[in-house]
């Protein structure tokens, strides 16, 4: 079945995570994706891996082609031109003024290709003082606050997901989508622009507004005294979780699991105000008392109570979990070397443009015959 934007052809000029993976969104949606990577090695992704094949760079970069170009060279730049020109959408995430240095930028296609929709990613945005900065993940969640409010500033550790980078290409897949519905109806084409900082920092508006509001600098503490949030280890070693929420029925039902209905009387704990400020006391109660049976044994009582938790899942659970593979989230896909690789499904599932995983991650410039040849120019 074609997908949602079948027939929209996108040129990316990405590398790494963030354009990338907004490539990668567009081509599960129908997109037709071509990547250009320099000649020799190509992404630097595609040497995070064995000779055959990289799962870092195959994870971003499924349902595309690729080709080669020189853009330092007279020659690379024509045949770029050729694809921008031929282009619905392009993405590009190189440093600030890169593109334009090369002859390559926005406003250079403007009056050629009118319906143009060009997304920039950068680390901390086109202007302003930190524009010309290296910008990686994990400056991106520091700089934003988000990484406050994932890790104990004390004790500081970096994150193990490259979370700022995958946050700005869904929001720059989101930015793209909504020009393409815009040019539409104007027919007009427009700069799409978004930063690791831009997009982490929204991602981190309720605590943001929470800020506003009482000037209260939150931690990583914060939202898990409030949303009654918990993790245990049960006396297997596995771990879980709880979440309360609001609703007093959780709050019950956990008390009754726990072996202490009384609970809900006690002034300490009785209304969720009173359990935010004694949280340290209360997780420090059920701790000891979940340290004394299984993990499972404590899980099945909890769901038969109604009351929020999961086992704490490594991936290997992940995958086999009975939901998970319910979901069908995982997909494995062909490849000419190894048989076949797999990936993890787009999270969207739409009944009538369906996304899909249509081929794994292209070898450096296996396209170049394709695509260059039919912009009617020597590969």
């Amino acid at each position: 079945m074609p997908g949602a934007l079948d027939g929209i052809r996108v040129v990316e000029f990405a590398n790494y995570v963030s354009g990338p993976y907004a490539g990668m969104i567009l081509g599960d949606m129908g997109a037709d994706v071509i990547k250009v990577e320099e000649p020799t090695k190509g992404d630097p992704f595609r040497g995070w891996g064995r000779v055959e094949y990289s799962p870092t760079f195959g994870s971003v970069n499924r349902n595309k082609k690729s080709v080669t170009l020189d853009l330092k060279s007279d020659e690379g730049k024509a045949h770029a031109r050729a694809l921008i020109l031929s282009a619905d959408v392009v993405i590009e995430n190189f440093r600030v003024g890169t593109m334009e240095r090369l002859g390559l930028g926005f406003e250079q296609f403007r009056a050629e290709n009118p319906g143009l929709i060009w997304c920039s990613i950068t680390g901390y945005g086109s202007d302003g003082p930190y524009a010309m900065r290296p910008g990686y993940d994990t400056v991106g969640q520091a700089t934003s606050g988000l990484l406050s409010l994932l890790t104990d500033i004390a004790d500081p550790k970096p994150m193990g997901i490259s979370l700022s980078d995958h946050l700005s290409g869904m929001n720059a897949a989101n930015g793209i989508l909504a020009a393409i519905i815009a040019r539409g109806r104007t027919g007009r084409g427009q700069c799409v622009e978004t930063s690791l900082l831009e997009s982490t920092l929204s991602f981190c508006g309720e605590n943001a507004a929470r800020f506003f509001e009482n000037g209260k600098v939150p931690g990583r503490a914060t939202r898990t005294h409030q949303a009654q949030v918990y993790a245990f280890t049960a006396s297997d070693n596995k771990a879980f979780v709880v979440h309360l929420s609001s609703p007093t029925k959780f709050w019950l039902g956990l008390t009754k699991v726990a072996g202490h209905p009384e609970w809900a009387e006690d002034p300490r704990f009785k209304t969720k105000e009173t359990r935010g400020k004694n949280y340290d006391s209360l997780k420090a109660l059920l701790a000891e008392i979940f340290s004394t049976n299984t993990r499972q044994y404590w899980l099945d009582l909890l769901l038969a109570a109604d009351v929020p938790s999961a086992p704490l899942n490594t991936l290997d659970d992940v995958f086999a979990d009975p939901q998970v593979q319910h979901l069908k989230m995982r997909v494995d896909v062909p490849h000419p070397k190894l048989g076949s690789v797999g990936y993890v499904r787009n999270g969207v599932r739409m009944s009538e443009t369906p996304t899909q995983v249509r081929c794994c991650s292209p070898e450096l410039g296996e396209h170049n015959d394709e695509i260059l040849g039919a912009l009617g120019r020597k590969p």
